[in-house]
Order: structure tokens, then C-alpha cells, then sequence
């Protein structure tokens, strides 16, 4: 079965080639964020969980802020290292809130980076695989036309060649809309949960500036 799918592709049109390629494009750099942000929100909520025990223990700001170094991936540390950094330049509360917005702005655009990426991919391969489809049927008819005949032989290949494409679209597709829906809720609860932090931060520096 395998080695037949094989030369139905190494057989088919360079459109439907062209097609298998793009889907296979969209499919492997899928993975490839898949892994990357499995990898970057387990890390960072693990981050997250041993800064937030350092600092519910009362730690001061200059200890909070040597922890705070050695955890670079977790969005509640980053936020607080940077506005930590500029302290010494905050005269008011308002500027203390400026900057914690701007940084939540920040961390929250690395949370949700190359999540679109899986939208796309989601919503455009079963259309791409479609087109492939759809061209590989109008081979299989200009080859009943040429061969004069609509028998199983005839027609097979050319319908084959065509489910294949529809097929890749599929799994391109389903891996990308089960790995966005899933981010993007992580993506969301840890932005709940930044938020909340970040009052507790401007409560911490708001009293530092006084």
C-alpha cells in the first residue's frame, strides 16, 4: 500500500506535486512550533510557580530580582526584571503602571508568537488539499476521455492521486487546530494570571517610590 501511495505521487501531475509540497511545508514547520511551544509554556509556568513561591515568602525586591535572573522564559519574571531595571528613573505611580503595561504587552506578544502560523495552517491546508482534489479528478476524467472508456482502471489512478492531496490536507490541518485551541488557552490563563501580578507589583513598587 505504501509503495503504491509512492508512485501515485512520484506519478502525479506537477500541480498535485506542487500542491503535496506546499501542504507538506505548512505541515512540517506545524510540528516544529508545536514542539517549540510545548517546550517554551512548561518551562515558563514551571519558572513561574518557584518565582512566585520566592516572592509570596516576602523575599525583598533586590532578592527577588536575583531569582528573577536566572528564570528568563517565565512571563511574570520578565516583567517584573524589567521594571525593576528601570526603578530607579520611575518618579510616580503612573509611570510604574506605563511600565508594566508596555511589559505585559511584550510578554504577551511572545506567548501568542507563531500561534497565527497554526491558525493559517488550520484554516487554509483542507482548501489547498481541496484544490489537489479537485485537480487530480479533472485528470482522472481527461483520462477516461483519452482512453475512451470509464472502467476502474482508467479512473482509479487519477481518483487515488486526488484523495491523496485531500488527505495531507487533513493531517496538516487537525494536528494545527488541536495545537492552537490548546496554546491559546495557555496562552490566556497565563496572561490571568501575569495580570494579577502585576498589581501586586505596582502595590510592591508603589510603595518604594513614596
Amino acid at each position: 500500500m505504501q509503495d503504491t501511495a509512492i508512485q501515485l505521487i512520484l506519478q502525479a501531475s506537477y500541480i498535485v506535486k506542487g500542491v503535496l509540497l506546499l501542504l507538506l511545508f505548512f505541515s512540517v514547520f506545524s510540528w516544529a512550533i508545536i514542539f517549540y511551544k510545548y517546550r517554551y509554556f512548561l518551562k515558563a509556568s514551571k519558572e513561574s510557580d518557584t518565582f512566585l513561591r520566592v516572592f509570596r515568602a516576602g523575599s525583598e525586591t533586590r532578592g527577588l530580582f536575583n531569582t528573577a535572573k536566572n528564570l528568563t522564559v517565565s512571563p511574570l519574571t520578565n516583567v517584573f526584571r524589567s521594571v525593576y531595571t528601570e526603578e530607579g528613573r520611575v518618579v510616580s505611580r503612573e509611570e510604574i503602571k506605563r511600565l508594566l503595561r508596555r511589559y505585559e504587552a511584550l510578554e504577551i506578544a511572545k506567548m501568542e508568537q507563531y500561534l497565527n502560523f497554526l491558525a493559517t495552517t488550520g484554516s487554509t491546508t483542507p482548501f489547498i488539499g481541496l484544490f489537489g482534489t479537485v485537480w487530480g479528478i479533472m485528470n482522472a476524467f481527461r483520462g477516461i476521455g483519452a482512453a475512451g472508456s470509464a472502467s476502474l482502471a482508467v479512473v482509479a489512478p487519477g481518483i487515488a492521486e486526488a484523495l491523496i492531496t485531500t488527505a495531507a490536507g487533513l493531517a496538516a490541518a487537525i494536528p494545527a487546530v488541536v495545537a492552537y485551541n490548546y496554546y491559546l488557552s495557555r496562552a490566556r490563563k497565563m496572561i490571568i494570571e501575569m495580570e494579577d501580578f502585576s498589581e501586586e507589583l505596582f502595590e510592591l513598587f508603589s510603595k518604594e517610590t513614596r
